[in-house]
């Protein structure tokens, strides 16, 4: 005999009959429509069970023969250049998860790489590790008390004790251990945990309007969800109001946008299980809260929830490994307890059956179809930024940025101005015509690979990651600070508007800023700290966004940022044959990896501006980048050689990509080298961490942090005196003599021997520059030949006429003089490899 369903204000999850139907009118709504609709199970499984089945009739409507949804239930909104259908309807008010993707947490995410995923078991298993030696270490400390307190003073008694206090030392030492792998763990993920990865779900190989995460071991998504969780929790304290409390009291007065989104879980046996749920696009924290009042845990939705917290009279006995993940089953047992304990006389106030009356049901708009699936977490995002940034509620300050960030790269693309700024910045890119600008967006944003930036990068470079995020960095630098056209020579006393150029309109109307004629310090601070947010997110570890502040000042917000298009090939190749330009521009490029590491060199304005007693000496962050900018030339600095800051420019563009800690070559344990003099509470060493180089370039046994930089460039080296070769402007521009012969300070000319040596150094530097240099001129030629001969091919088969004589003589001439010149220096380079024998 089937026992009858209780009765109550909870609803009953409609049946699979009921689901199939809705199954099928949207299939065929989504049709009219010309939009893409999600796959049949995501609406079998994770939409119509949980919608209670009067919802679901009231929903469908037959014409023609066929089933269709009602024009009521639904809507087709406009977002950018997409279509997105959403479904009107009331859902189950425990049946929407939030989303792990809210632009209000992304702060707490860190880049998807590869590494990070294994670094996140480990720390589970780090975690559960510590958990049992504390459960052990308070038996051990149980034990020993009850033998001290035992009675007797036979030689037994104090030997029980001994060994009691033993055991007890030796678990509160296992304790200490596992405690510090675990921080060694976090330090290695920068306190973080990398952002789930979601793409467009897929039915018979065809892209649907829905979204599934990559498969993950079961511990590693009940790991996730609970991060999920506390971080939007911890956003959603900065609130001036108790959102359950409203809930409890008012009900959910406005709508939530949902997506159906995948979850697939691998089991400890190997079996996989692909769940479909409710994800909170919009309203993360108005989901979460509603759960917190039904008393459901968000990884119970999505991994399986277990039988023991939704027992049944059937159930003979409730099994604690048993977990439901049937949505209809959990939902159906969730409403069944709660209408019986609202049944009873006189239930108490802080029962769930009492206080999630008002959110039993909550009006809900779901998404069930799109003209463009791929591009689904894309418009999302935007709807979500978009809501967000309209909204009353406060935002962190990171996130925020970000989100403008994000709505400065849309308003690029919709002017479709994305490509033709990127191809400004980088004109010596193989191919900037062919970006893919959706991949382009997420790559700059970081939620997505950089690989679509591959067509950004010069031709004949290698590409890698550093080689990818140095492009991505510089394409951030471009889109914030865009070039304006030269200011034209006034021929006239009349009154002259700027020509401001197509970008910085786009900037200006994105932030809302004044005038360009009105761009003061306060605008350069603040497009400096959308700059700094955006940086942060290509880095696993996050520092302080404040830390960039005083890197771009007035000039470089109103005019650009002028950056030196050449690459970090060419960079630190001229650098190493003297060229002080290159450096400045490396230090340049080397500026956000000084910021975003474990040790950060570069941190926010520290010590006291009225003396050195109280605070340290003050340093802001423009004064690091200036005494490493200067340190190339000074000659005030006997322990800085071109040898360790080449060393240490390297290691600093490569840390992020580092996989194992640094390690020396004789094996010797490492040390920060602040904490060199320290016994106890060192850091633990971990990827990413750069080894101090010494003035010949080798590595040391000391790790480079922020008292071994402070100490190797202080404030001083920032400071050169009056009317020498040094600036302490940041400008990639800036830089100095490379004549060897020149004087610093008044000094007398350079010893013969030290010249001799210098130039030893930098010349290997020099001739792969010219190297690298002829082959760029080589490949040009062979493309220019190559265009020309495709152009005479295409004219003899389309029987045109030639091109006009005067345009061919003015092109002849011109290859003419660029001959002529590759004909002198061939001479040059002759003379050169003659002089070789004799260096």
């Amino acid at each position: 005999m089937v026992a009858k369903r209780r009765d109550g204000i909870f609803p009953h999850i409609g049946t699979d009959a009921w689901g199939r139907n809705l199954a099928d009118a949207i299939e065929n709504t989504c049709a009219e429509h010309g939009v893409v609709p999600p796959p049949r199970q995501a609406i079998t499984e994770g939409l119509a069970t949980a919608l209670p089945d009067t919802e679901i009739r009231g929903l469908i409507a037959s014409r023609s023969g066929k089933k269709v949804l009602k024009p009521s239930a639904y809507r087709l909104v406009q977002a950018g250049d997409e279509q997105v259908l959403l479904l009107m309807c009331d859902a189950h008010g425990a049946a929407v998860v939030p989303w792990d993707l809210n632009d209000r947490t992304v702060g707490c995410w860190s880049p998807p790489v590869a590494e990070a995923g294994q670094r996140v078991k480990d720390l589970i298993a780090a975690e559960l590790a510590l958990h049992e030696a504390r459960k052990t270490a308070k038996t051990a400390e149980k034990e020993r008390e009850s033998c001290r307190r035992a009675a007797g003073d036979d030689t037994y008694a104090a030997q029980a004790l001994a060994a009691a206090t033993q055991k007890h030392e030796d678990a509160e030492r296992r304790v200490g251990e596992l405690e510090g792998e675990r921080q060694a763990l976090l330090t290695a993920l920068g306190g973080r945990r990398p952002r789930p990865v979601v793409r467009a779900a897929e039915e018979d190989g065809e892209p649907k309007a829905a979204l599934t995460l990559a498969e993950q071991p079961y511990e590693v998504a009940v790991h996730m969800q609970r991060y999920a969780a506390e971080n939007l929790e911890r956003a959603g304290k900065t609130r001036g109001y108790d959102l359950a409390e409203s809930l409890v009291d008012a009900g959910q007065l406005s709508k939530g946008m949902n997506v159906l989104q995948q979850w697939q879980i691998t089991r400890p046996d190997g079996t996989v299980s692909k769940l479909w749920r409710l994800a909170a696009v919009t309203g993360n924290n108005r989901a979460l809260a509603r759960l917190n009042i039904f008393r459901v845990r968000p990884e119970h939705l999505v991994t399986g929830m277990p039988q023991s917290l939704l027992p049944m009279p059937k159930d003979k006995k409730a099994d604690p490994e048993l977990l439901l993940l049937g949505q209809r089953e959990i939902l159906n047992r969730l409403s069944d307890r709660l209408n019986e304990a609202a049944a009873k006389p006189e239930p108490e106030a802080t029962d769930p059956s009492v206080r999630a009356q008002k959110i039993a049901t909550v009006s809900a708009e779901i998404v069930i179809g799109c003209t463009k699936p791929a591009a689904l977490e894309h418009v999302l995002r935007t709807l979500n930024v978009n809501d967000h940034l309209r909204g009353i509620q406060p935002y962190d300050e990171d996130a925020r940025l970000i989100a403008l960030f994000a709505t400065l790269v849309d308003a690029y693309a919709r002017e479709s101005l994305l490509a033709d700024a990127l191809a400004e910045a980088f004109p010596d890119a193989r191919g900037a015509d062919l970006l893919d600008l959706v991949g382009v967006r997420d790559a700059l944003t970081a939620n997505g690979p950089l690989d679509p930036l591959v067509p950004l990068v010069p031709a004949g470079n290698d590409v890698s990651s550093t080689v990818l995020r140095d492009i991505a960095v510089r394409a951030i630098t471009a889109l914030v600070f865009p070039e304006i056209p030269p200011e034209a020579p006034k021929r006239t006393n009349a009154r002259t508007v700027r020509d401001t150029g197509r970008f910085w309109p786009v900037v200006r109307g994105t932030l809302q800023e004044p005038a360009w004629s009105q761009t003061k310090a306060k605008t350069a601070e603040a497009r400096t700290r959308l700059w700094s947010a955006a940086i942060a997110q290509l880095f696993l570890h996050r520092g302080n966004i404040l830390s960039a502040l005083g890197f771009f000042g007035v000039p470089e917000t109103a005019k650009g940022a002028g950056q030196d298009p050449r690459s970090l090939k060419v960079l630190l190749l001229g650098a190493e044959a003297g060229d002080a330009k290159a450096w400045a521009a490396l230090v340049q490029r080397m500026a956000p990896a000084l910021i975003h590491a474990p040790q950060p060199f570069i941190t926010a304005g520290q010590g006291s501006e009225a003396g050195d007693g109280r605070k340290g000496v003050r340093r802001t962050p423009k004064s690091a980048l200036a005494a490493l900018t200067l340190a190339y030339t000074a000659t005030s600095a006997p322990n800085i050689s071109r040898a360790l800051l080449l060393a240490f420019a390297k290691a600093v563009l490569e840390h992020p990509d580092a996989t194992q800690p640094p390690e020396t070559e004789g094996g010797e344990p490492l040390v920060c080298y602040g904490e060199r003099h320290w016994v106890e509470g060192r850091t633990p060493i971990t990827a990413g961490m750069v080894i101090a180089p010494d003035t010949e370039g080798r590595p040391t046994h000391y790790v480079a942090d922020k008292a071994w930089f402070d100490e190797t460039f202080p404030v001083e080296l920032g400071r050169p005196a009056p009317g020498s070769l040094g600036s302490t402007t940041t400008s990639p521009t800036a830089g100095t003599s490379t004549d060897p012969t020149a004087t610093v300070h008044g000094a007398p000319p350079a010893d013969p021997h030290d010249q001799l040596a210098t130039l030893r150094r930098e010349l290997p530097a020099r001739v792969e520059l010219v190297e690298s240099g002829y082959q760029q001129a080589v490949d040009s030629a062979h493309t220019l030949m190559t265009d020309f001969e495709e152009a005479h091919r295409l004219r003899v088969q389309l029987g045109e006429d030639a091109l006009p004589a005067e345009q061919r003589i003015e092109w002849m001439e011109k290859l003419t003089k660029v001959r002529a010149a590759a004909q002198a220096s061939v001479t040059t380079l002759e003379q050169v490899e003659a002089l070789i024998l004799q260096v």
